[in-house]
């Protein structure tokens, strides 16, 4: 998938300028493809190059005319072939995953504090995605035209759960490691004073 692709699916849903774009980016569509604003501007002005939007001047009084993107006949069309390609499935560059693997060649404690924080990313994303989808759908249900989001937002929450859980069950093994590494064997042969081994 290319960013281009994710954009003319935002359009999809209505006519946009770039600002409401990239707030669309921020707030929902985010989540699945990463964007800044300036990557989208540029993808934009592509996007039009090729032909697949036009952009409307809308004057304004008191600031400054914005542009309104629209799909365009060709735009739809090369929506609905990428749609209709398969997909790929996501494969995962996690550089947290890399430490790991290298357990005993790393510090556990940066490695459990990076756990800590990772829990907590998770946690929030979650309470974010259970904020939206009780805002947007209340009663769990959705019009046929917005059942895909809906579903998106339920494996969001679901991703956001298992990671957070692997995250506090991987912050326990790492804590038993460090608990185990910090005793220290005595020596067989090292006797009290009574005789007996301590």
């Amino acid at each position: 998938m290319a960013l281009a692709d994710a954009i003319l699916a935002c359009l999809t849903e209505r006519p946009m300028t770039g600002y409401e774009l990239a707030k669309t980016f921020d707030a929902s569509i985010g989540f699945f493809w990463k964007a800044d604003h300036q990557q989208i501007y540029r993808e934009l002005a592509k996007l039009r190059e090729r032909g697949h939007i036009q952009g409307r001047e809308v004057v304004q009084s008191g600031k400054p005319n914005k542009l309104v993107y629209t799909l365009t006949a060709e735009g739809k069309a090369a929506f609905r072939h990428w749609a209709a390609r398969p997909s790929m499935p996501a494969s995962i560059k996690d550089d947290l995953l890399i430490r790991l693997y290298a357990l005993d060649a790393v510090d556990i404690e940066p490695l459990r504090t990076d756990l800590m924080a990772r829990q907590e990313h998770h946690r929030d994303r979650y309470e974010r995605y259970e904020r939206i989808l009780n805002k947007r759908f209340p009663d769990g249900t959705a019009s046929p035209a917005d059942t895909g989001k809906l579903l998106g937002l339920r494996i969001g929450l679901k991703h956001e759960q298992m990671v957070a859980e692997w995250c506090e069950e991987a912050i326990s093994a790492l804590s038993a490691i460090s608990v185990s590494a910090d005793i220290v064997p005595l020596d067989p042969g090292t006797r009290d004073r009574t005789g007996s081994r301590d």
